[in-house]
């Protein structure tokens, strides 16, 4: 069979800089999907893409053209209006375990599709593992149960959701293409798009422990998936939060599934509490309930309830003791001051190289490996004071944990006055 197009030609006119046609791009997906386009050709295409950019129209065309490679879900006949979330990633990031149930718990649905943590920075589905009897994998039957009874399910993303961004996902990972805006965001929204959610709010990260560090990056990145969303006929939000300092006081498996059980507990660290609160504010403005007192829900047990029912629907023993790593150890400040910086990536790594990550798809995962921190920036600490605690079953991991660690914790002299941070930097629509 002839084909409509040449793979060197679209190549070409993306290394000269030209705009590609709409036909062109579905014809490059579809093909490459096909197995036509080699995945060297596919390589080099997105390689020109990192260089020179695509329009809007372009963003929009490989995102429609990436989710009809694969089927679309559909939530119609749901009796309830579905809104989801997702986070580009980060340090002690558990905020979908507390926000899923939160924002179900007011009677809207919550399809929260999730992936497993690669690297520095933890995967939702490998933290509710953690969690004895859990599945991840639920039939497109199963989710619309849960989602009509419980109201949230948090769950692994089907193989045939957007399957041509799976392929080219895999190539941009070898091939130092994963920074390309245009890339990352056709990537995100063609998957969430297929999800087939009413309405999406979007929390993109910068600072350190985010894989785009530079806010004015990661501010593109909202802008173009904000726009992807609109054109896709999905209300989308997105805020822009700092990842500069690990979220909470945990970075792991175990240890952060025990965290949002406390703050579905009305307590928890603050800077968790917050973004929760602010991302099912804007999931439920969204859903059609701007007034919706997310704080009281989170503090008056509702939001608990949904979260047991949620755990137990998928299998999952809420009750069941969770994993207690093997070995410790103790990271001691070395002198009196006030904590003026935790290094986010730092903290990441270091729980990566304990077990709590991982470095290829498919290893397996320490659930009780991670870091815990006992001080925030502008906590006062004394010399001697343990400022983390290292968890791993396997005492050979800790003297690289430790490496990580080198200069992460930055003490200021006594009386140090440490500016609050300003967690949320923009919202985006």
């Amino acid at each position: 069979m002839s084909e409509a197009f040449d793979a060197v030609d679209v190549i070409a006119a993306k290394r000269d800089g030209r705009a590609l046609e709409t036909a062109s791009i579905r014809w490059l997906v579809d093909a490459f999907t096909r197995g036509v386009v080699a995945d060297e050709q596919m390589a080099a295409w997105a390689m020109a893409v990192l260089l020179n950019g695509m329009d809007r129209r372009e963003i929009r065309d490989l995102t429609l053209a990436m989710i009809d490679s694969g089927e679309r879900m559909s939530f119609a006949g749901l009796g309830k209006v579905t809104v989801d979330k997702h986070s580009t990633g980060g340090v002690g990031d558990k905020i979908t375990l507390p926000l899923a149930p939160l924002v179900a718990s007011f009677g809207v649905a919550v399809p929260q599709l999730s992936g497993r943590g690669l690297g520095h920075t933890g995967g939702t589905l490998d933290k509710l593992e953690s969690i004895l009897g859990w599945r991840a994998d639920l039939s497109t039957e199963e989710l619309r149960a849960q989602l009509a009874g419980v109201g949230a399910a948090i769950c692994a993303a089907g193989a045939d959701l957007a399957p041509a961004d799976k392929r080219l996902y895999a190539l941009r990972d070898t091939t130092g293409t994963v920074e390309s805006i245009p890339l990352i965001a056709s990537s995100i929204m063609s998957k969430k798009i297929a999800e087939g959610t009413a309405s999406l709010v979007l929390d993109v990260k910068f600072g350190s422990g985010a894989f785009l560090p530079q806010q004015e990056r990661a501010e593109e990145l909202a802008r173009t998936m904000v726009e992807l969303g609109t054109d896709a006929g999905v209300a989308t939000v997105a805020l822009l939060t700092d990842m500069s300092v690990p979220l909470g006081l945990t970075a792991g498996n175990a240890i952060e599934v025990e965290e949002s059980v406390e703050v579905l507990a009305g307590g928890g660290p603050a800077d968790i509490r917050e973004l929760t609160l602010a991302l099912a504010t804007e999931m439920l403005a969204l859903a059609g309930l701007p007034d919706a007192d997310v704080a009281a829900a989170l503090d008056d047990g509702r939001a608990m309830d949904a979260w047991l029912g949620m755990i137990r629907a998928q299998g999952g023993d809420p009750e069941a003791p969770l994993p207690v790593a093997r070995e410790s150890h103790q990271v001691l400040a070395d002198r009196d001051g006030v904590l003026a910086d935790q290094d986010a990536r730092g903290v990441g790594v270091a729980a990566w190289r304990l077990g709590a990550g991982r470095a290829r798809q498919g290893d397996p995962v320490q659930h009780a490996a991670g870091v815990r921190l006992h001080a925030k920036p502008g906590d006062v600490v004394r010399a001697g004071q343990p400022i983390a605690t290292l968890l791993t079953d396997d005492a050979a991991r800790i003297p690289r944990a430790l490496e990580a660690l080198e200069g992460v914790h930055v003490i200021a002299p006594p009386g140090t006055a440490i500016p609050p941070r300003r967690l949320i930097a923009a919202r985006i629509a």
